[in-house]
């Protein structure tokens, strides 16, 4: 995606991201909480990722939902996160062309792409509370591929002219870039050419995306609760909503920090430049942190895979490797309680 057009004439072949202008010398200490930030989203959602897949308890759509959510946080930590560290431990600030347009792609449309993943997990509460006789056959792991498709057709065809545009414009003013990322306004503004449409592109179809996905979890939660207030039975409706309130916490992670973000880019004058910069980092570092956490502790079955993952692997560690020969492998696994035990959890686990 780098601007080769031949009505394009560049003078550069590289930009300078410039973090933070204002608190250059506190960008060493600010990477420390970045950092194990970073490390917590990434190894929640590691783990995450393999329950979901060891456990067959877990093999069912809401889960492979989650798992499509995780996946998602995984790729946009990757996209953001380390290249931030390397500006702030090694002064890297030079990023190619390519990888500032194919960064900006990524960020436009795996952000879309969650807000997609929220609003079908709406859906899927929706039948669970709403019609949980028909769950079964509505919510299948087919619904599930083809949701994954959807999602990943409709923010990859909506996203991919972001970076075009703006890999068509003609940089020869300046290549210095007021941001620890490739976003396409602080890109864009740097071009000798007209903007307007990359501004207008990325205001409607930012708005039709996200706005049309927000809109939809609205209902959704609006048929829920009218549903759960008519439900008479002692008890019930506070277990109808606590299905849902792991997923309605996530969508105030999500969509505050993001209208905090609008927010301040609006307002951009009357804030220090400083502000919106760390907004949009932490942006992509809270939600992806916190959506495996508030799953493990608030789901059950979630908190009850994990447990049994790392007793399983605690089991392991402690018995030691088998040997060598299928023969002394075999006694070995007899002969020792401890990951016979194991075993033979796994198969008293049922399956879908």
């Amino acid at each position: 995606m780098a601007p080769t057009h031949n009505s394009t004439s560049t003078t550069f072949s590289e930009f300078l991201l410039i973090c933070f202008p204002g608190f250059q010398s506190w960008q060493h200490w600010l990477s420390l909480p970045l950092s194990l930030l970073f490390l917590l989203a990434m190894g929640a959602n590691t783990t995450l990722l393999i329950t979901i897949w060891l456990e067959a308890s877990l093999h069912e759509p809401m889960y492979y939902l989650l798992s499509l959510l995780s996946l998602l946080d995984i790729v946009l930590c990757l996209t953001v996160i380390p290249k931030v560290l390397l500006i702030f431990w090694f002064n890297l600030k030079t990023i190619s062309f390519s990888a500032c347009f194919s960064q900006m792609f990524v960020m436009n449309s795996f952000l879309t792409m969650e807000s997609c993943t929220f609003m079908v997990m709406a859906y899927d509460r929706y039948v669970a509370i709403c019609h949980p006789l028909r769950y079964p056959s509505i919510i299948t792991d087919h619904f599930v591929a083809k949701a994954a498709v959807f999602v990943i057709a409709r923010n990859v065809l909506f996203s991919l002219p972001v970076p075009i545009l703006s890999s068509r414009l003609r940089y020869c003013a300046q290549n210095i870039i007021t941001n620890c990322i490739c976003t396409n306004l602080s890109v864009s503004t740097l071009s000798c050419d007209d903007i307007t449409l990359n501004k207008l592109y990325q205001l409607v179809a930012g708005w039709t995306l996200l706005g049309s996905d927000l809109i939809l979890i609205i209902l959704s939660y609006t048929f829920i609760l009218r549903a759960v207030l008519r439900i008479k039975a002692e008890g019930a409706a506070a277990k109808a909503l606590s299905t849902c309130g792991s997923h309605f916490i996530l969508i105030l992670f999500f969509s505050t920090i993001l209208l905090v973000l609008i927010i301040t880019n609006v307002a951009r004058k009357r804030i220090p430049p400083d502000v919106p910069i760390l907004l949009n980092i932490l942006h992509h570092l809270i939600p992806p942190a916190m959506n495996p956490i508030v799953y493990g502790v608030r789901t059950k079955e979630i908190n009850q895979g994990i447990q049994r993952l790392l007793k399983r692997l605690l089991e392991g560690l402690e018995s030691g490797p088998p040997p060598a020969s299928l023969q002394e492998q075999g006694n070995w696994y007899l002969l020792n309680p401890m990951v016979h035990r194991g075993t033979t959890e796994l198969q008293d686990v049922p399956s879908d």
